[in-house]
């Protein structure tokens, strides 16, 4: 094929040679036109649909591509690196180093009383209906997906705002009209208008998933292109005084959505990200985890993943190859993308990148899941003895107490939330038990959840009791199973208006630079998604200029091999009888 190609390459740059040398007798007029079709006849028999010269896939050489992290953003782009890829007619070969066991980062799943059937996500809980790759993705794969709501009777409250003292907010199950009198009646337009900012900033957002913003190489120059640095450059207290959204809806209830979902003061989050903790609509989850979106992009993907595998050093060669070491391992690759914050990469890069991502403050984030028959004691949330607590208990601090800049701003209420996740049979039991979740700044012992439960001097519980990180635990106790968890989380989303560059150096691609940005798997996979982009039409934009040369190099060739021939006088007939070429014509 290749070489059937390049004669007929061969066969129209002769003939073009052929006019532009022979037809001299030819008005300037008709000259000019058989100079133009000579030119076009050059070029036709290689040209593709985008009119530049592009070799066959089978002269393309396979691109050699190394990702450093498996979860959402390293996920996201082998598997639409692939997907461009093959649009493109580039082979590729991609291979995912991820120094954890799993496929997923900070989306991973544990099972309840190591039950393969009751998992319980330890990290990324939902994404929502805007969330546009993971929704796709999860329609493609065929992955099951459950909306995000608790299992609550007719009798329980769904969500309450706790403020260390009081209930602010308690809201039902079903929002009837009742409730959002309530809601009118306490705050006045402040929902609405917040709302209305709500979509009028998601729809700017969009605008970074479609042309001409995207692929986008700069995040500040597209961020600037659809008018969201003004809303990044405030905090979110700033950008909802400015858009006169009440202050009382504004601190007891846009911020208790930025304290679970970002552990933040609204003095201490952008605008942006503020936004994004009220953009709830469709919430939805996948069953038996959201972690299964990436691992089936990997395997769509058809790259190698490389799991439990550390990468320690990345070192540029002269010919902008990368050498990629691991554990007593090294492999050539052409292109590395680093979808994992650099700070926390330990990652060697040989020579030194002219500018390195700045180490930007992470939140310390404790998790706790616990499974117990009891609910949440009443008389620890100051509710007379015989009240329902909430299923959901968000937390915003009390009047007159403020942390400032402050980023451990947990403050009196003493955690950031404590909810009701799923509600299952202990299969050493077989009673019906609640698991829980808590998010706070410090980690939780048993004194907290005796004093949560209700129940007394849980810590010196005895008998058959196991301590499971200091709390202890036994099969038909107050606490059945429980898990804490560490995470450095997401970055505290502080003010600003200058975001990481995509492109560390040339090959090597950053993904993490959108995290201080918008930090959640959707804009992860979203960045991933971009890079693979990028990443493809460098290598597009290479080969059609190496082949254009190349094809401008063998019209080159034959138009001087015609030229000799007219000195001499001569033509080659087919049958290998020379005739003197004016003859011949």
């Amino acid at each position: 094929m290749a070489l059937d190609q390049k004669r007929k390459r061969q066969d129209a740059c002769r003939w073009s040679s052929i006019i532009t040398h022979h037809e001299l007798d030819l008005t300037p007029l008709m000259h000019l036109l058989a100079v133009t079709i000579a030119a076009l006849a050059c070029c036709a028999a290689a040209l593709n649909s985008d009119g530049v010269a592009f070799p066959p896939r089978s002269e393309i050489p396979e691109k050699r591509v190394a990702i450093i992290g498996a979860g959402a953003a390293g996920s996201s782009a082998a598997f639409h690196l692939a997907s461009y890829a093959n649009a493109s007619g580039v082979p590729v070969n991609v291979t995912v180093f991820e120094r954890n066991p799993y496929i997923g980062g900070r989306t991973t799943t544990v099972n309840a009383w190591n039950d393969p059937s009751m998992p319980v996500e330890l990290g990324g809980s939902i994404f929502v209906s805007v969330n546009h790759i993971l929704v796709n993705a999860s329609r493609q794969f065929n992955l099951t997906s459950k909306s995000h709501q608790q299992r609550a009777t007719d009798d329980d409250l769904e969500l309450g705002v706790w403020d260390g003292k009081a209930f602010v907010l308690l809201m039902k199950t079903e929002n009837s009209w009742w409730d959002y009198a309530k809601l009118f009646w306490k705050y006045g337009w402040a929902p609405l208008k917040a709302n209305r900012l709500m979509k009028e900033t998601v729809a700017k957002f969009l605008r970074l998933y479609d042309e001409p913003v995207f692929p986008w190489k700069s995040l500040n120059d597209a961020a600037e292109g659809v008018g969201l640095l003004e809303v990044t450059g405030v905090t979110g207290q700033q950008f909802l005084m400015t858009n006169k959204v009440g202050d009382k809806f504004a601190k007891e209830v846009v911020q208790a959505s930025t304290r679970v979902n970002y552990a933040s003061n609204l003095g201490l989050i952008h605008g942006l990200e503020t936004m994004v903790c009220l953009a709830t609509n469709g919430a939805m989850a996948v069953d038996g985890g959201n972690w299964q979106i990436f691992a089936n992009m990997l395997k769509s993907s058809n790259s190698t993943v490389r799991l439990s595998t550390s990468v320690a050093s990345i070192r540029k060669q002269p010919d902008n190859t990368y050498f990629l070491e691991t554990q007593g391992e090294t492999v050539v690759f052409d292109n590395i993308i680093l979808a994992a914050p650099f700070q926390f990469s330990g990652l060697v890069i040989d020579p030194p990148l002219e500018h390195v991502p700045d180490q930007i403050p992470y939140v310390g984030l404790h998790v706790t899941l616990f499974a117990s028959p009891h609910r949440l004691d009443p008389r620890a949330f100051n509710m007379a003895l015989g009240k329902v607590v909430p299923q959901v208990v968000l937390t915003v601090l009390p009047e007159g107490e403020d942390h400032g800049s402050d980023p451990d701003g947990q403050g009196s209420p003493g955690f950031f939330s404590i909810s009701i996740v799923d509600t299952g049979y202990n299969p050493h039991t077989g009673r019906s038990e609640h698991i829980y979740k808590i998010f706070s700044a410090q980690k939780v012992g048993p004194a907290f959840l005796g004093r949560i439960l209700g129940i007394e001097d849980l810590e010196t519980l005895v008998g058959n009791a196991t301590a499971e990180q200091g709390i202890p635990v036994t099969p038909g106790g107050p606490i059945t199973w429980i898990h804490q968890h560490f995470w450095h989380s997401y970055p505290y989303e502080y003010p600003r208006v200058t975001f990481e560059e995509l492109q560390l150096d040339e090959g090597l691609w950053y993904t993490s630079g959108i995290e201080s940005f918008i930090s959640t798997m959707e804009t992860s996979a979203l960045m991933g998604k971009n890079v693979a982009r990028l990443v493809v039409d460098q290598w597009v934009k290479i080969e059609k200029k190496g082949a254009k040369k190349a094809d401008l190099e063998d019209c080159s060739h034959e138009s001087k091999w015609l030229a000799s021939e007219q000195r001499l006088g001569i033509h080659k007939e087919g049958g290998g009888e020379q005739r003197p070429l004016m003859a011949a014509m």
